[in-house]
């Protein structure tokens, strides 16, 4: 109860009601949805798995893992919108956010399972790790605090395009990163400090990958 009383007195994003979602407010919200972490980790399955396997086995794969990491999150969202269950898209009350959480960790870790057990590339299989873990945390964390998603996501991003591609590459993806933080501040979906923690999320658990030997 506590939290989700913290969630009341907090300020309402300026995306919050659907009549102020006009003009900058509007082209914000459209960005936060494109450049969102389901979105991203759907665009670096498929780049990822046609660097390892440049033929249709790689689409193949690509396909499979957009399916449990991206777009099966995302088809529950929209029927956990649709039936009531949560109030709005971006789930700025942190109670809401609970069952979308556990799905996406189980559905990432289906992923991993097939990849695992049916040979598929290697750097897929990392990335599911990286999913499950990156979403688990995140999930314990946003039952106490508003962590931001999208700044761990797109934090992640940068990173693994950097040691898989070359730091060069990860270049292209850094304007986004800023983009990303500057537009969720001023949507007013987050505080500063939690922007920093997701970047700082985003950043210890690709560490955390490389240690035990993926993505190097």
């Amino acid at each position: 109860m506590r939290f989700n009383l913290h969630f009341h007195f907090m300020a309402k994003p300026l995306d919050h009601y659907e009549e102020h979602r006009t003009g900058t407010v509007k082209a914000a919200r459209l960005f936060s949805n494109i450049v969102s972490p389901p979105v991203l980790f759907a665009i670096l399955g498929l780049v990822f798995a046609l660097y390892e396997r440049p033929s249709w086995h790689g689409l193949l794969w690509a396909a499979a893992y957009g399916f449990f990491v991206s777009l099966l999150p995302i088809l529950l969202v929209l029927y956990l919108l649709k039936t009531g269950y949560i109030t709005e898209l971006h789930m700025s009350d942190t109670g809401e956010r609970h069952v979308p959480y556990i799905s996406a960790v189980l559905s990432a870790g289906i992923a991993f399972l097939l990849i695992t057990f049916f040979d598929g590339p290697e750097l897929l299989r990392c990335l599911t790790i990286f999913n499950m873990i990156e979403l688990a945390t995140l999930g314990v964390i946003n039952a106490f605090w508003l962590i931001s998603m999208h700044a761990t996501g797109i934090m992640a991003t940068f990173l693994l395009a950097g040691l898989v591609f070359g730091w060069a590459y990860s270049l292209i993806v850094l304007p986004f990163v800023i983009l990303v933080c500057v537009i969720r501040l001023y949507l007013k979906r987050h505080t500063v400090w939690q922007v920093i923690a997701g970047l700082a999320l985003g950043l210890a658990t690709v560490y955390l990958l490389t240690v035990i030997g993926c993505f190097v």
